[in-house]
């Protein structure tokens, strides 16, 4: 059973009482439908509108631990930030949905035996030159469509990049006027600004003074921190990455940021989707960098609150920057993202030599390969460069398991 506590305002009532049996009871009146615990899966969508339904899934986790329930919102982080009730801790679990992963968008566009064919691939037996083409091709699609749900099963349905088109400008547009729920309106008109530039940015150091100059950095800092907590936008900070946790030696001054999704970007940018087949865009690398990023964001647990780090050195004629790091089983690795099959790996080698780490990663569009690579600096040091393409990024933990033992 849904509801749907944003539209059905005239049942908020029913959570205001502490006994879930008699809410469950006086909901399947006014349904003319039964929740029979065990049996049925209740379903509370947008229920950051109703702050006590969120107190109510304590009732149902003590009381009724045999109810399924799950509960969703839009803007879930943004509510709970201002939730005024006491908290049921420990009584219900977060799971973080992203749009539809690479693996996922084969699966409804291509069939699954492809994405079957991707979770066995190994580097001993690489993909014929025709599979590869494939799967290229199909990592170009999704640099198109991406990963909205509806989008996708337009596409999948009609091959039809005009409504996709339709339903990603709808979506970029609904969203904007989601923002006024955020306060006044000039908060809305500096997300509005923020939200595009984003957009128009992806894989670049921010600024705020190129968001807004007008504007007092404080608040252009607020109007990316509430899209932030919208999960509309996903900072990568950086991180010094002398040890483990990353996160301990974050820096919060320096980040980039990508967008919710790599279609929805094109579509901010003004992209025409139709006859976008073989088109080469401007914005290529930042393209491929965002989609790496978005696939390292659904390759993390469903129950962890994903982050992204990249790694910059600043100095005079010695520039360097890692597009991500990562840590895989205690070991961090840098990230490199070609938007090609060729392409200098400078900061990735200058970030191993700092490090004194032994491995790193390359996505881009040219074939596996594993090769050995000798650093030359104060002492000649051997290092190890796993190229991938950029369709096996959701398969990069077991590929790291396979070549690394991480």
């Amino acid at each position: 059973m849904t509801v749907d506590l944003e539209r059905e305002r005239d049942l908020h009532s029913l959570f205001s009482q502490q006994d879930p049996q008699r809410m469950l009871s006086e909901l399947g009146l006014l349904r003319g439908q039964n929740v029979t615990p065990g049996k049925t899966l209740l379903f509370l969508d947008e229920i950051q509108a109703c702050p006590p339904a969120l107190v109510m899934l304590r009732y149902f986790h003590e009381l009724m631990p045999e109810l399924h329930v799950i509960a969703a919102g839009s803007l879930l982080d943004f509510a709970l930030r201002e939730f005024e009730y006491s908290m049921p801790v420990g009584r219900i679990e977060f799971l973080h949905l992203h749009p539809m992963s690479f693996e996922e968008f084969v699966a409804a566009t291509e069939g699954e035996p492809l994405v079957e064919y991707l979770k066995k691939w190994t580097l001993a037996q690489p993909p014929s030159e025709a599979l590869a083409k494939r799967f290229l091709q199909a990592v170009r699609s999704y640099f198109f469509v991406g990963g909205m749900p509806e989008a996708v099963q337009a596409y999948a349905a009609r091959k039809d990049l005009l409504e996709v088109q339709r339903i990603q400008t709808a979506l970029v547009e609904t969203m904007q006027v989601d923002f006024a729920k955020y306060g006044p309106r000039r908060m809305h008109e500096l997300m509005r600004s923020t939200y595009r530039h984003i957009a128009e940015n992806v894989g670049r150091k921010i600024k705020f003074v190129n968001i807004s100059r007008e504007e007092r950095a404080a608040d252009v800092r607020r109007a990316l921190e509430l899209l932030t907590l919208s999960r509309v936008v996903y900072p990568v900070v950086h991180t010094s990455a002398n040890g483990l946790p990353l996160g301990a030696e974050r820096d919060e001054r320096h980040f980039k940021v990508l967008f919710l999704d790599i279609g929805l970007v094109n579509r901010l940018c003004g992209l025409d989707l139709v006859g976008t087949e073989d088109l080469v865009t401007v914005n290529e690398g930042a393209l491929a960098e965002q989609f790496v990023g978005q696939q390292l964001l659904c390759n993390a647990p469903s129950f962890a609150d994903p982050q992204l780090f990249y790694w910059t050195r600043e100095a005079r004629n010695a520039n360097a920057e890692v597009d991500f790091v990562i840590n895989r089983q205690q070991e961090i690795l840098p990230v490199e993202v070609k938007a090609g099959k060729t392409g200098t790996l400078r900061s990735a080698f200058q970030f191993l030599r700092e490090k004194r780490r032994r491995c790193a990663v390359r996505f881009h569009t040219g074939p596996p390969v594993l090769e050995e690579i000798k650093l030359r600096g104060e002492t000649e040091t051997s290092v190890q460069l796993l190229s991938l393409p950029l369709y096996l990024v959701g398969q990069l933990d077991r590929l790291l398991r396979e070549t690394f033992g991480h």
